[in-house]
């Protein structure tokens, strides 16, 4: 894991309520994940790297938003959308990013990012202690950071 970013996850807030969104506990949860979340963004703009911006719908299971990537001093940018899984936190979210469906392997249909090798065996080893901030940071940004450079250079995404 790169140090940085490595340095990033370790200042993120572990979870202590293990809850899904069918569980009598998630608004805890939820409460949990929207504090940590904050923290994780202000970490962001305090090094001088926003990247990302999401909301619920109300009962916190639906999110969307847009990330972005900065390649080569131009700013790609993406939408974002993902659910909370009924057994979540046991199982890791789906990041999908639609726009990109189909432009690379490392994706599944629906736009939703390849996760399997690197990230749901560590989501599994700190589940229920990771959240959405964590996916975020260990799944999508290192994701963005290898897969985009490689679509621009197959011509597969260009800057609007």
């Amino acid at each position: 894991m790169v140090d940085t970013v490595k340095s990033t996850v370790e200042k993120i807030p572990l979870f202590k309520v293990d809850a899904g969104p069918r569980d009598d506990k998630w608004k805890d949860r939820l409460k949990e994940e929207l504090l940590a979340l904050i923290k994780y963004v202000e970490l962001n703009k305090k090094e001088d790297n926003d990247w990302f911006k999401i909301e619920s719908n109300p009962d916190g299971t639906k999110w969307t938003g847009k990330c972005w990537y900065v390649y080569e001093h131009v700013k790609y940018e993406f939408k974002l959308q993902f659910e909370i899984p009924a057994t979540y936190p046991l199982t890791p979210i789906e990041l999908e990013l639609p726009e990109l469906d189909g432009k690379t392997v490392k994706m599944y249909r629906g736009g939703k990012i390849c996760l399997d090798v690197h990230f749901a065996p560590l989501w599994q080893k700190n589940a229920p202690k990771f959240g959405i901030p964590h996916a975020l940071a260990l799944a999508l940004g290192p994701w963005l950071a290898a897969e985009v450079p490689i679509l621009i250079g197959e011509g597969k995404i260009v800057k609007k």
